[in-house]
């Protein structure tokens, strides 16, 4: 079995936990972190089931200190994360002309900064080790916005920058950083079934050195 390591920020019922189990059917260690404790539990015990070595970590993806604590106790009772899958985000409604400019600040700050302090606390590692997989899960609103989730749109486009930028960034050090870029509703039993839409995932950690993507648009 490998000793390799995945962690999934935002895991909960969809493509975090699907993510999770196809990268435990690879033998990898899995830790989820998620914010509602609820949440978290069932998910673990899901993928204990399924016969997955996995821990749960609370944390706040809007609260950094929570995120670094998360990480922290990751990187201590598991060790060096191999794989970041960055899923959190905010899924609210709302037309440009009527967004507060607080809740857009504060939804940005979980659909990207948090993705980039998440990155953060395993990028050192990875780069001594001269590899390691970054994957954010993007929607298809960054290149389709919508008026009625103006906010959720603003947030992918800016996950989806950080991608190309972060990967630009980091591929002299051998590390993966990519967005799946999600252009649909994501529904069990449908072409955007969690389990299909997590393939790519894998496909994307499994990229060799010189065909490494940027983007894979699942649509």
């Amino acid at each position: 079995m490998s000793q390799e390591i995945c962690v999934v920020v935002g895991a909960g019922p969809g493509v975090g936990l699907a993510v999770a189990k196809r990268f435990g059917r690879e033998g990898f260690k899995v830790a989820l972190v998620a914010r509602k404790q609820e949440t978290l539990d069932g998910c673990v015990a899901e993928m204990k089931q399924a016969g997955t070595e996995t821990l749960g970590f609370a944390a706040d993806a809007s609260d950094f200190a929570s995120l670094k604590n998360a990480f922290a106790q990751i990187k201590a009772q598991l060790g060096d994360p191999t794989v970041l899958v960055y899923n959190a985000a905010v899924l609210k409604s709302g037309v440009p002309s009527e967004l507060a400019s607080e809740d857009l600040i504060n939804n940005f700050v979980v659909n990207v900064a948090g993705a980039l302090i998440s990155a953060q606390q395993v990028i050192p590692a990875m780069k001594a080790k001269k590899q390691g997989t970054i994957l954010f899960t993007g929607g298809g609103l960054a290149l389709y916005p919508s008026p009625q989730y103006a906010s959720l749109a603003i947030g992918k486009a800016g996950i989806r920058n950080l991608a190309y930028s972060l990967g630009a960034e980091l591929e002299p050090d051998n590390i993966q950083v990519a967005t799946v870029t999600i252009a649909g509703m994501v529904q069990p039993g449908t072409h955007f079934d969690p389990d299909l839409i997590a393939e790519t995932y894998w496909q994307l950690h499994q990229q060799p050195a010189n065909q490494k993507q940027r983007e894979v648009v699942y649509k």
